[in-house]
């Protein structure tokens, strides 16, 4: 169960390493570019290797990437919507060239296309970003906070997507975030609605398609419909919430025999605490 939190890229992507370990980070997340938009910078030979080299001398092994927040699969602009294929397929490939274990992205809104008509284009955008895909970083898709007509906020959304791409080279499965499913209405404060909200997530994906998490308590209240992140025992999740979803965690890792990060997306004002918060409930388990 490594546990980790999304660290800056400034000054070179290389730099990442050492600043998670700073905040004692045992995997990361990064950005390969502005989040916001304009040119990728090129991925040098050398980028690469005082990447392992960093990585290496602080002990973490793996890391993962999250798509910019611009991409948009349901809009009616051809080149929003082919904008945010060719964007998330280089993603993939620039996260495999630095040998990210994952690639994590939103999908968008079916507010300006519909959800039906809407489906089926986000289905033919991540086919596309998939095909003859050859690279080693997995492909996952991230629910959503459901705000608005936002896309993949619900589990039979993620399971009607994932379906359609479980044969394709490439896909890993779901990046489930905690704040936005609680925000979307899955209850994760008690062992008997997590047992819930994950039978659901069996019936309508699968468990072997939940291969990381965003851990991110919540400002909002049970299906509060917003993205409103919150540290560690802060926010409406709360501590006990987070105990109960490690213990879940821990044994479907075991059930896997797969390690599935962590990764808190919170202010780092008080990172490190949360990070600190979820070791000592980690180490509480094995006790």
């Amino acid at each position: 169960m490594k546990i980790g939190c999304h660290v800056s890229i400034a000054g070179g992507i290389e730099n990442a390493a050492g600043r998670a370990a700073e905040f004692g980070c045992e995997t990361f997340q990064i950005f390969t570019r502005s989040p916001q938009g304009g040119k990728a910078p090129d991925i040098k030979e050398s980028t690469i290797q005082n990447l392992k080299e960093e990585m290496q001398k602080h002990d973490i092994s793996e890391f993962v990437v999250h798509a910019p927040y611009f991409i948009n699969f349901g809009s009616i602009k051809k080149n929003i919507f082919y904008g945010s294929v060719a964007v998330v397929r280089d993603e993939l490939e620039r996260s495999s060239q630095l040998g990210a274990r994952f690639l994590m992205t939103h999908l968008g809104t079916f507010k300006e296309i519909g959800e039906e008509k809407g489906m089926e284009q986000v289905i033919d955008g991540l086919q596309k970003v998939l095909k003859d895909y050859d690279g080693s970083t997995e492909f996952l898709l991230e629910i959503a906070a459901g705000a608005g007509e936002v896309i993949g906020d619900t589990f039979d959304e993620l399971g009607r997507l994932s379906a359609e791409l479980k044969k394709m080279k490439g896909f890993g499965g779901i990046c489930l975030d905690t704040q936005h499913a609680f925000s979307s209405g899955y209850d994760l404060r008690t062992a008997p609605t997590i047992k819930k909200v994950f039978k659901d997530f069996d019936t309508k994906i699968g468990m072997e398609y939940l291969r990381m998490s965003h851990i991110n308590d919540s400002k909002v209240e049970l299906g509060g419909k917003k993205d409103r992140h919150d540290h560690i025992g802060e926010g409406h999740i709360g501590k006990t919430g987070f105990k109960e979803f490690l213990s879940f965690w821990q044994a479907h890792e075991k059930k896997t025999k797969d390690e599935k990060p962590l990764i808190l997306e919170t202010e780092h004002d008080k990172v490190m605490e949360d990070i600190k918060q979820l070791k000592a409930i980690r180490k509480s388990l094995k006790a």
